[in-house]
């Protein structure tokens, strides 16, 4: 038994255009014999499907949506099953994942992670595939989309939770496969809170985890014998503007199950780069080198550890200006940059510093500091 798994599908930029002339082969000409010779084959839906007319929800960070072309041309490439759990499911409230389920019925597409409360987005998905049974998890990590036991949304990461559903699972499955969406935007390593959950997930009992989100690839490591793969990046998502080639690089990742051998292999790509579609990196020997070093990077706990507290270092001035009492608006985006520039002065004080580490570091506290800034959120 074969799984193929893609990483984030959002329709953006030159795509929708693409979509709505129905030319989806130019989309996905080259990868759709791969995807159709899987005997499964699942990809991230990072977006609800709307009918273009609905308000946002309230959130920071862009709102993404697509027609309903978007699951058509997903059913076109071959694509049997969609990943719900995302930061993006939710963005335009109960309609867009209402209009997302149902679209999924009326392709025959499965779909998972995703639901009209937290009971139905966190379901498992099982799946017959020959004379094997696999069970799917999915689960995204905790920003605007996720579901609660009154509100339809995205199945939240909670470890204790996915385990719970790992053990469920082993009483009905042959396989377990969890995927993940999370990790730090545009930076190629996992954290080690990464690392250790998803470690976890394989001591639980998964035969596999695959993650995306970051907008890049990572890398991969074999942990207990059982794959662990850290990034898959974009699969097909346009940008206006100018992006690096991680923006544009990315792979499919192909999961070959035999009995307590779980082997894989990676099929890279370009994605809307030049052209507004997916090519088949078909010279990838400096490609498969740069997952290489990163790997190198991931098995080695010291260097790794290292390597992502130069990262949230190089981060912290960024990290603060979003706690400055600056004003909403262009002026307050004025200060936050002259601030990261450091062209003005820190406004709080270390007492303040040590205030906010103290609400974030400590789990209690930090439960009610959430409390305090949604309920402040629900009420403007």
């Amino acid at each position: 038994m074969n799984i193929l798994i893609a990483g984030d599908f959002c329709p953006t930029h030159r795509i929708p255009i693409l979509l709505s002339q129905k030319k989806f082969d130019q989309i996905f000409g080259q990868v759709k014999p791969m995807i159709e010779a899987a005997d499964y084959s699942i990809v991230n839906f990072e977006c609800p499907i709307t009918s273009g007319t609905e308000r946002p929800i309230k959130k920071c960070g862009p709102h993404h949506r697509c027609s309903e072309e978007g699951m058509e041309a997903v059913k076109y490439a071959g694509f049997n099953c969609v990943t719900f759990a995302n930061n993006h499911f939710f963005d335009f409230g109960e309609y867009g994942v209402k209009c997302s389920i149902d679209a999924c019925k009326r392709y025959g597409i499965d779909y998972v992670g995703g639901g009209r409360d937290y009971s139905e987005a966190s379901n498992i998905l099982y799946k017959i595939i020959g004379d094997k049974i696999i069970a799917i998890i999915n689960c995204c990590e905790h920003e605007f989309s996720v579901a609660t036991n009154s509100t339809p949304g995205s199945n939240p990461l909670n470890p204790i939770q996915q385990y719970y559903k790992i053990q469920e699972a082993k009483q009905k499955a042959d396989y377990i496969l969890v995927i993940v969406h999370g990790g730090h935007e545009l930076y190629q390593l996992p954290s080690r809170r990464m690392q250790e959950t998803y470690r976890f997930f394989i001591n639980a009992g998964a035969d596999a985890v695959v993650n995306h989100h970051q907008h890049c690839f990572s890398g991969y490591e074999t942990y207990q014998g059982k794959p662990i793969i850290y990034g898959l990046g974009n699969f097909c998502f346009d940008s206006k503007k100018k992006k690096s080639d991680i923006w544009h690089e990315g792979y499919m990742v192909k999961l070959f199950f035999d009995n307590d051998d779980v082997s894989f292999e990676t099929i890279p790509y370009t994605q809307c780069k030049d052209v507004a579609s997916i090519t088949i990196l078909k010279e990838n020997d400096a490609f498969l080198n740069r997952i290489n070093r990163i790997n190198q990077i991931i098995v080695n706990k010291n260097r790794l550890e290292k390597e992502v507290e130069h990262y949230y270092s190089n981060c912290q001035r960024e990290i603060k200006s979003y706690l400055q009492p600056f004003p909403g608006g262009w002026v307050g985006q004025i200060l936050r940059k002259l601030f990261t520039l450091k062209l003005i002065p820190n406004f709080l004080s270390s007492n303040e510093m040590m205030v906010l580490l103290n609400f974030v570091d400590c789990e209690s506290h930090r439960d009610k500091l959430l409390y305090v800034l949604k309920s402040f959120n629900n009420k403007n």
